[in-house]
């Protein structure tokens, strides 16, 4: 992801380029495994406050949005290469799902996760609801997402968000270094080992997706997620590199 002075936050070209690059990358022989991380000194930092501004406005991109969000889900999890996320910095909202949604988490130890949908007022469609409660405890998932606190490198290791913790310069060459491991691998083994564990993600998920998009998209619409966007802009300025808002 490349919008580094706006810490990667997703605006509209970013959130359809989310949609369509994994069916690119299915079907190019050349591409063994993915790295997957954000230019600059984050991953990706939510949604672009512009953006947001027309979700919650324009129901026709809403209705757009909300089908491209769900793409990317289910492209994810269907994506048959091993996808290493290397999370550089702050992973907060889609970023956040991006990185989770991932098959190896690396993370800086400077690096936090957070998924602040609900602190304004939007349910977490395409954010923890689906997969959190598959990696960790209900008890805790309930517990971020209803806070939207930061989740800590550390801690997200721990309790299993992530699978390694290392040193800032350390994360994109411990990412790669797995990624040429794993295009080593005889390739059908390793994707089908890959497609019979994603089944039962899959099969989790799509008991709650439907409700969760439809609910968000309702959310979105709502006017206590424009005041708090309202509020938001008015401390921040629409389209602020700090921009750390949940994304559709």
């Amino acid at each position: 992801m490349n919008r580094p002075a706006r810490l990667n936050a997703v605006d509209e070209e970013l959130h359809a380029e989310l949609a369509e690059v994994w069916g690119r990358l299915r079907d190019d022989d050349e591409v063994r495994a993915v790295v997957f991380t954000g230019a600059g000194r984050a991953f990706a930092a939510g949604g672009d406050m512009e953006f947001l501004t027309r979700v919650a406005g324009d129901p026709r991109f809403r209705y757009r949005t909300m089908a491209e969000a769900r793409r990317i889900v289910t492209e994810m999890l269907d994506f048959p290469k091993p996808i290493i996320a290397a999370v550089n910095g702050p992973a907060v909202g889609l970023g956040c799902s991006l990185a989770v949604m991932s098959d190896v988490v690396f993370m800086s130890e400077e690096a936090f996760l957070a998924d602040p949908h609900v602190s304004l007022g939007v349910v977490a469609a395409d954010g923890g609801v689906l997969a959190w409660p598959l990696m960790m405890s209900v008890l805790r998932a309930k517990e971020y997402l209803f806070t939207g606190d930061r989740i800590d490198a550390v801690t997200a290791e721990r309790i299993g968000l992530a699978n390694h913790v290392v040193a800032a310069d350390e994360v994109l060459p411990r990412a790669h270094a797995l990624a040429e491991r794993l295009a080593r691998q005889p390739r059908q083994a390793l994707a089908d080992t890959k497609r019979a564990i994603n089944i039962h993600m899959s099969r989790a998920i799509a008991n709650v997706i439907d409700f969760a998009f439809a609910s968000e998209s309702e959310t979105f619409a709502l006017p206590q997620f424009r005041d708090s966007l309202d509020a938001y802009t008015a401390r921040r300025g629409i389209g602020t590199p700090t921009a750390t808002a949940a994304t559709p």
